[in-house]
């Protein structure tokens, strides 16, 4: 189950003009490319949405990832992520998560790469997730068989769930960033382990344990992004985060001269675990207090419609 959609290419980029002029609101455009967590976006009117389709295919706005563009229905719900490890037959379901895309609280602004995320997701409950397994992810292996794809690997649903039936509106062949970062630290089990059986098809050898406890993840990003930001900012106070109450995974981060520095738009993220999901944003946010550089700036609601009273 998906979006109604349409896809477009300079060749027939009039008849995305009219597409467009008779498609409900909003619109959802979508570039058929990798574009950094960016090449998605909802348009609330018309004359927004034929200048995006515009910049897209004409003025290659996305590069060659938006040589093509999907024009498709825009999904009302709530969104979050599901994960396999696959062989292309048999599967592993690992931790849900949930991220947020947008750069301001409340899910306000701009699109980004991702600002945080949480597991486990509290809506997921066993009817839900049998929903998914029946309606998405078991078609979607007997899919990979019937058209002789030979895949083994990480499969990403990204879902939408809508009057709690869930909707796939795009899958990667990944755990997905800033996903991996409450997957991993909730999965017990050594990876290597699981990878090698997943590997040598010993599925029946592998239980996921999985912590109980909630993972919360804040991503610290540059001034300015998603849009102009600068880079070569010292960082200062990482030496004090205790790794045993919270991980911190680089992104944009390199060390220059001895210097730690930022070198990206999503320059690092802090990774805590919790009772509850309100606690392990909270250590997350704490210690991304004590890390400076120029301009930082993270959310601090990540988790914010999960968070108790």
């Amino acid at each position: 189950p998906t979006a109604a959609y349409q896809e477009f290419t300079v060749d027939n980029y009039k008849e995305g003009i009219d597409y467009i002029r008779r498609h409900t609101l909003p619109i959802v455009l979508k570039a058929d490319g990798l574009a950094a967590g960016k090449g998605v976006l909802i348009c609330n009117n018309h004359l927004e949405a034929l200048a995006e389709f515009e910049l897209m295919i004409l003025q290659s706005k996305f590069g060659e990832s938006g040589n093509k563009v999907v024009i498709e229905e825009f999904l009302e719900g709530i969104e979050m992520s599901a994960f396999i490890l696959t062989n292309g037959k048999d599967y592993i379901l690992l931790p849900e998560a949930k991220d947020y895309k947008r750069i301001g609280e409340n899910d306000k602004g701009l699109n980004t790469g991702g600002m945080g995320a949480v597991s486990p997701v509290p809506f997921y409950d066993d009817a839900l997730r049998k929903k998914v397994l029946e309606k998405i992810i078991q078609p979607t292996i007997d899919g990979l068989q019937q058209e002789k794809i030979e895949y083994t690997g990480f499969i990403f649903f990204g879902l939408m769930i809508r009057d709690n039936e869930p909707m796939v509106i795009e899958y990667n062949c990944r755990l997905g960033d800033p996903e991996t970062e409450v997957i991993i630290p909730r999965i017990k089990n050594d990876l290597v382990e699981i990878l090698l059986a997943v590997f040598e098809n010993n599925f029946a050898d592998v239980k996921i344990d999985t912590d109980e406890r909630a993972a919360a993840t804040v991503v610290a990003v540059s001034g300015g992004y998603p849009g102009l930001f600068k880079t070569g900012l010292e960082i200062h106070g990482i030496s004090s985060i205790h790794p045993q109450e919270t991980l911190i995974f680089h992104s944009g981060t390199l060390y220059d001269d001895g210097k730690l520095i930022t070198n990206g738009g999503r320059v690092l993220a802090a990774t805590s675990l919790g009772e509850n999901i309100r606690e392990a944003a909270e250590i997350s946010t704490y210690n991304l207090e004590q890390i400076y550089f120029e301009d930082i700036y993270f959310r601090v609601d990540i988790g914010f419609e999960f968070r108790e009273k």
